[in-house]
């Protein structure tokens, strides 16, 4: 069995699933290469929305220790980076996607769990969901970007008391200091994951892509620079396609159709 499995459909839906539900979707390197193969996909295909799950009880546990202990000394060190370096080129590539992603987490979601949980533009999280760095617990230091996005997310503060202490963050407390966005009973994730990510799809693509290169842009840029940025991709959406249908169907008291319009 594939360790994740990518499923694009007709309408630039892609599902993206990791597939090692037994292991508790640890990631190994062959789940890391897996997660390049499927965000090199996105890049090639018509991609509309992404939408990230994983099969089984848990989301991501985190890296494949077991995998790990197999090896010491300089095997280890060449193989967690071969891991690492897969992992966050798939990070980089989904990042750079216009498509928007939504990830729907349940059980448990540990070490580089949190940061496929937090590289996700809407995040859902079952209500028995449960958070846990864990990375410090076992003597390793941050990858998947935690280092970086949980102080955006969560304050650097808060995010030192994570990552130092370990301590399990339940669903409730991972949506109040803003680790996910939504929490939803544990039976309507599925559901609640499809409708978000379907209506991302039919959403307009290129002002999507857009946003999330500002929002990104932002959290450094000075604010001279960032206004700049901003009305310069103000102004090259509302001279696009989807700009244009959207102001029309705004003004013509309709719903915008903005899957007619072909992606680049």
């Amino acid at each position: 069995m594939t360790a994740v499995r990518t499923e694009i459909d007709a309408g630039g839906l892609a599902r993206v699933t990791l597939c090692r539900g037994e292991a508790g979707n640890a990631i190994g390197l062959e789940t890391a290469r897996g997660l390049l193969d499927a965000a090199r996909a996105c890049e090639r295909g018509a991609v509309r929305a992404v939408l990230l799950t994983g099969a089984g009880t848990a989301f991501c546990v985190g890296g494949d220790l077991r995998e790990f202990a197999r090896l010491e000394g300089e095997a280890l060190h060449k193989h967690l980076i071969a891991v690492t370096d897969a992992l966050h080129e798939a990070l980089c590539v989904f990042a750079a996607l216009d498509a928007p992603m939504v990830a729907a987490v349940q059980g448990a979601v540990a070490g580089a769990g949190i940061g496929l949980a937090a590289a996700a533009d809407v995040t859902l999280a079952a209500d028995t969901a449960a958070f846990t760095a864990a990375y410090t617990g076992i003597g390793y230091s941050p990858d998947a970007g935690v280092s970086r996005s949980l102080p955006r997310l969560v304050g650097p503060k808060r995010a030192l008391d994570l990552l130092l202490t370990n301590r399990r963050v339940p669903a409730a407390e991972a949506a109040a200091i803003g680790l996910v966005s939504r929490v939803v009973p544990a039976a309507e994730l599925s559901d609640e994951a499809e409708r978000t990510a379907e209506a991302l799809r039919r959403g307009p693509t290129g002002a999507f892509g857009a946003t999330r290169r500002l929002v990104a842009a932002g959290q450094s840029a000075d604010l001279a620079a960032h206004l700049d940025r901003e009305a310069r991709a103000l102004a090259a959406a509302a001279a696009s396609d989807e700009g244009r249908e959207g102001v029309a169907a705004f003004l013509g008291k309709r719903a915008p159709e903005f899957t007619r319009i072909p992606r680049a």
